[in-house]
């Protein structure tokens, strides 16, 4: 996508995204066939719903259809909140992920598996976990020290109800 079209996107589709609390994570123009797919990816502090994500898929293809900024050919529409493999790269990220365990890839060489236990626009208070029943350590980490990181999943995970996106997931699903 050049960036006179990303840049045009972006100034459509931002302000849609900004109404609803929702931060702009990305947007991406990929061939698919004949076609192409607009993926419009966003996320929150508290998580990014589904119909929330039909509401705006309803309102940027609205606008997007009065423009002319994908062209004329056609393309399918996505909207998302990012994956769980999303890389760690804004402060942003950071602060959503208090709580979960992240592996960053250090500058220094080597990596590092801990819990985020606060963030500040230094870097991270972490706790890393005890090998072989030893108690966990607390480290600072600056974010200048990290090359790459992403939050790791865990599948026997503890319930932490710090966690606000396990405690909305949890309500959604009373809910249903």
């Amino acid at each position: 996508m050049s960036t006179t079209q990303s840049e045009r996107l972006r100034g459509l589709l931002e302000p849609l995204v900004a109404a609803r609390d929702l931060d702009l994570e990305e947007i991406e123009v990929t061939p698919a066939g004949k076609r192409r797919v607009l993926r419009i990816v966003v996320d929150s502090d508290e998580g990014v719903q589904l119909d929330e994500c039909a509401e705006l898929s309803r309102e940027a293809s609205q606008v997007l259809d009065d423009s002319d900024a994908m062209g004329g050919a056609p393309y399918t529409l996505e909207v998302t909140s990012p994956g769980a493999d999303r890389p760690l790269t804004e402060l942003r990220h950071y602060r959503r992920a208090v709580g979960r365990l992240i592996k960053a890839q250090l500058h220094e060489g080597g990596e590092l598996v801990a819990r985020i236990i606060a963030v500040d626009d230094a870097g991270l208070d972490l706790e890393v976990p005890g090998v072989k029943g030893r108690k966990p350590t607390a480290r600072r980490l600056s974010f200048d020290e990290i090359a790459k990181a992403r939050v790791e999943l865990e599948f026997n995970r503890k319930s932490d109800k710090s966690d606000k996106r396990d405690e909305k997931i949890d309500e959604n699903k009373e809910e249903a």
